[in-house]
């Protein structure tokens, strides 16, 4: 168990952690989210003692490790940390990574640190990588062998920070899996994500962090489906919804298409469904709407739900009014009606942007 009491860290020009007190269980699986700067990466380091809080104080189990006189090493021995930048020995191989801390600290011999490095490694996938050298992994090989060397030292309590941030969104998938699996072993974990599907998955709690400390603390389904606080409420609304301005014919298309790409894989939408969301955009917004415009001036908005299983289109667009199911480029109409479902038009000559278009579009 680890128990916080009056945290707070201090740095020259900001105090992103002022007064935390909060009480991790063992066993707890804990995301921990938040807008930038509210000190999500600060509180793992501040657990691990990597950044020395400016006050209060932290247990592990029934040892304050913030006390000077606490032995660090015996720390270290019990708390893992996974960080976004692998921190692999590059003059290492893969297994030789592993072996090291489980030699260097654990005081364990060549082999039996060998034998273990190589069951931690086929737990992780990488049997075959263990005499690669690390500039020879992809990033996610590089994160899943990192998360192996943590798991050499056997800690109690693994704290990983923004473990997929670096990685293409091609890798992510690889290195959710191994954490999962972790989360199901029945280790304390805390994790640093923005991914937020991922948090929902794998955790029995989530740490809301704003205004200082831990803002909201509940379930996932507590704070995803039913957050009570106003700053919670507004940060889950921004994660779920993208929202899109077109007010030129010359618009950048690819990076409009990029920036829906970067929603589906951060909102871990199905395949099958971020394909219908492209070729809606595609045929809704930028064949019938903008291309017949002269001067387009377009809001969109997009709100995928994993409940729902489905992604809700809300489009608001201005000139004369133009329902895009009954006054659109036919072909575009006739692909949209195969994958669109609970279509609603309406006009508004009292608004700027008098048209408006809703539609949903399911998994299928």
């Amino acid at each position: 168990m680890i128990r916080i009491e009056n945290l707070r860290k201090e740095y020259p020009n900001t105090t992103p952690l002022q007064d935390v007190s909060v009480t991790i269980n063992d066993g707890d699986v804990i995301s921990i989210i938040g807008p930038s700067g509210t000190g999500k990466s600060t509180l793992i380091r501040c657990i691990n003692l990597l950044e020395k809080p400016t006050s209060g104080k932290i247990f592990l189990d029934d040892t304050e490790i913030t006390d000077p006189a606490c032995d660090l090493q015996k720390v270290h021995k019990k708390m893992g940390m996974v960080f976004q930048s692998f921190n692999l020995f590059g003059h290492m191989t893969v297994v030789e990574n592993i072996m090291a801390p489980a030699m260097d600290i654990l005081g364990k011999g060549a082999q039996e640190a060998y034998d273990e490095a190589m069951r931690l490694l086929q737990r992780v996938g990488l049997y075959d990588k263990a005499m690669s050298w690390p500039d020879e992994l992809s990033g996610g090989q590089k994160q899943r062998a990192a998360i192996a060397r943590t798991l050499a030292m056997d800690p109690d309590v693994i704290l990983l920070d923004e473990p997929t941030s670096a990685l293409d969104p091609t890798m992510v998938g690889e290195v959710q899996a191994v954490i999962k699996d972790l989360a199901s072993s029945g280790k304390t974990m805390m994790i640093v994500t923005h991914e937020m599907s991922f948090a929902r998955a794998i955790s029995n709690r989530i740490f809301f962090l704003d205004e200082g400390g831990i803002y909201d603390d509940g379930t996932p389904e507590e704070i995803f489906d039913n957050p009570q606080k106003e700053k919670t409420r507004r940060f889950v609304r921004r994660l779920k919804v993208i929202e899109i301005d077109i007010d030129s014919k010359t618009y950048d298309y690819l990076g409009t298409q990029t920036l829906i790409e970067d929603y589906c894989v951060r909102n871990q939408v199905p395949y099958s469904l971020a394909k219908h969301i492209h070729l809606a955009f595609e045929e809704a917004v930028h064949q019938c709407i903008v291309s017949t415009m002269d001067k387009p001036r377009v809001h969109l908005s997009i709100e995928y739900s994993q409940e729902k299983e489905n992604a809700a289109f809300v489009l608001a667009y201005g000139g004369q009014p133009f329902d895009v199911f009954k006054d659109g480029d036919e072909i575009s109409v006739s692909i949209l009606k195969k994958i669109v479902s609970d279509e609603k038009y309406s006009w508004d000559d009292s608004k700027e942007y008098g048209n408006n278009l809703e539609f949903a579009l399911y998994q299928k």
